[in-house]
């Protein structure tokens, strides 16, 4: 399973980004789908997570900010992010649960950077 982020750039404070990660490969399920985040020097954390039930799930920092989103027969998962702070700088994950060979694994995208400067 591969994981394709893009999206990210060099962004004011108060603008907008939409980050969008799609899955190939051969799988025969897969869910959730997530954001994680990890600033300069610090730990990876959760930005969003979304189910193929539509359970979703933010990070404290991000609610009312960031809309987790995903098109099941694309396999892609997008997260919007409004009113972008400069803590919000960092590099973006994509993660994601999959059954392949009738093994649940997790997989992780290459990762795409977010930079807002004040």
């Amino acid at each position: 399973v591969q994981l394709q982020a893009s999206g990210g750039g060099l962004v004011q404070a108060g603008g907008s980004l939409r980050l969008s990660c799609a899955a190939s490969g051969s799988f025969s399920y897969i869910s959730p789908m997530a954001w994680y985040r990890q600033p300069p020097g610090k730990q990876r954390v959760l930005v969003a997570l979304i189910t193929n039930g539509g359970y979703i799930n933010y990070g404290d920092s991000v609610k009312g900010r960031f809309a987790i989103s995903r098109d099941i027969a694309k396999n892609t998962v997008y997260l919007q992010m409004n009113s972008l702070q400069p803590t919000d700088t960092g590099v973006y994950y994509c993660k994601a649960n999959a059954v392949t060979s009738g093994n649940l694994r997790e997989y992780w995208g290459q990762g795409t950077l977010v930079t807002v400067s004040s």
